[in-house]
């Protein structure tokens, strides 16, 4: 008697790790095409890092970053090897990116550019907009010793060009200095800067009201507070910032090399995309290594999502104990931003397949000449595919359109056997060869929609 079969195991999906349908996947990679191409346009370089690194330099540059690593093992280990895991996978990609210049800082020539996209993992607990697997798209500017202040002016601008040409609406990216919020507090008697920036970080969650309170109950004083508050009110498109915080009547050096240093990135900003950049005072960044302008930037209309790219300079991002490397940088959020407009229906594509032409076949023994025609489209880099059967032809249609393909090419469907292709949009159908017919530019690669366009 044959024992019975086993039984498949049941296909759970893994929450927290997105998985796209082609046609999502078309528009991710649009985003990714247009993000890296722009880095490039700037003269930012790839790199890519490997996805482990030491569990200690994890956790020792996140903080209380190691609730959220994911640790790696060999489920095989040999004999001796358990406990903790050593190696873990990066939760950012500041520091690999750290660990990566320490290494080649011989052969790196500075400052040192570089853009980097990859995935990255984070052991949190996944939500809408927060994912364990993600992707994201950085761009970091390093130097020796020293990094001209220009650079944090220049950063914001290649993130406002990005934003310009993807599909999304109006990007804002806010910007502060924390030499203006330290300086400030200073300037009043307060001691505590990084756990006042903390609790003033909170604003747009809970609300000044709330915010108010809990820096009462840390200790400061009523007109602390509400000096405090007045500060994290100011938001300006142009260098009216200043003015206003000068009205508040405190004076502290730092405090002026701050609004020193936002002046000239929001000016840069008004110059060159304008628009794009706004002083932005609550703007704190909770990272403690941020140590001069800071970034974060919203998509209008959905605020409450929060920041979908963020960044800042760090007069520390790596040191061997002799050598200190200052940088600043930024970092889009990809899969977090796409989480919204492809879970909304805010953005699909126009088809779920590059090709945008179905070379019919009428028998199974003419496929060689529907494989021709559809070697010499692809050379002149028309994206198309060849029938899977020579069925009736309503259904090769009906399978070109189930794909949103606009075209279907008939080989020698003329009265003089010359090939004919088809809009099957329109129904037109016209002779056409395949070394010379050319569909409009917008139907050779799957366009990206809005739902409001």
């Amino acid at each position: 008697m044959n024992a019975p079969a086993p039984r498949a195991a049941k296909v759970t999906p893994l929450s927290g790790f997105p998985e796209y349908l082609p046609a999502e996947r078309i528009v991710e990679q649009h985003f990714l095409d247009v993000i890296r191409e722009t880095f490039e346009l700037h003269g930012y370089p790839s790199i890519e890092t490997r996805a482990v690194e030491p569990v200690d330099r994890l956790v020792g540059k996140g903080g209380d970053a190691d609730k959220e690593i994911y640790g790696v093992s060999r489920l095989a280990g040999e004999e001796g090897e358990g406990g903790e895991a050593e190696l873990g996978l990066h939760f950012d990609l500041t520091v690999p990116f750290a660990r990566y210049v320490l290494e080649n800082a011989g052969r790196l020539s500075f400052p040192f550019r570089r853009h980097q996209i990859q995935k990255v993992w984070r052991g949190e607990r996944p939500q809408e907009g927060r994912y364990r697997e993600f992707t994201q798209a950085d761009i970091d500017v390093v130097d020796v010793g020293e990094l001209s202040p220009h650079f944090e002016a220049e950063i914001p601008l290649v993130m406002a060009e990005i934003f310009q040409k993807l599909p999304i609406g109006r990007m804002t990216i806010q910007v502060n200095n924390r030499k203006i919020p330290e300086g400030f507090y200073r300037g009043i008697g307060i001691d505590d800067v990084a756990g006042t920036l903390r609790i003033v970080d909170k604003l747009d969650k809970i609300g000044p009201e709330k915010v108010r309170a809990m820096l009462l109950e840390a200790g400061r004083t009523d007109d602390q507070a509400d000096r405090c508050l007045a500060l994290a009110a100011i938001r300006t498109e142009d260098l009216g910032f200043v003015e206003r915080v000068r009205a508040l009547g405190v004076d502290h050096p730092l405090l002026d090399e701050g609004l020193e240093a936002l002046s000239r990135v929001i000016t840069t900003g008004m110059e060159n995309a304008p628009g794009a950049m706004v002083a932005d005072l609550k703007i704190a960044r909770g990272l403690d290594y941020y140590t001069g302008t800071v970034y974060e930037t919203q998509l209008e209309g959905h605020e409450s999502w929060g920041s979908f790219c963020s960044g800042g300079r760090y007069d520390a991002l790596a040191s061997d104990g002799r050598t200190t490397y200052p940088g600043v940088g930024i970092s889009i959020g990809v899969s977090r931003l796409l989480g919204l407009l492809l879970g909304r229906g805010l953005l699909t594509a126009s088809r779920s397949t590059p090709a945008c032409v179905l070379v019919a076949v009428n028998a199974e023994e003419d496929r060689p000449r529907s494989n021709r025609i559809a070697t010499a489209l692809r050379a002149r880099r028309i994206p198309c595919e060849v029938a899977p059967k020579p069925a009736k032809f309503g259904k090769q249609i009906r399978y070109a359109e189930r794909r949103g393909m606009p075209y279907v090419w008939f080989p020698g469907a003329g009265d003089d056997g010359t090939d004919q292709v088809k809009d099957i949009r329109s129904g037109e159908q016209v002779d056409a060869e395949a070394g010379s017919w050319n569909p409009p530019a917008e139907d050779v690669r799957p366009q990206i929609l809005r739902a409001d366009a």
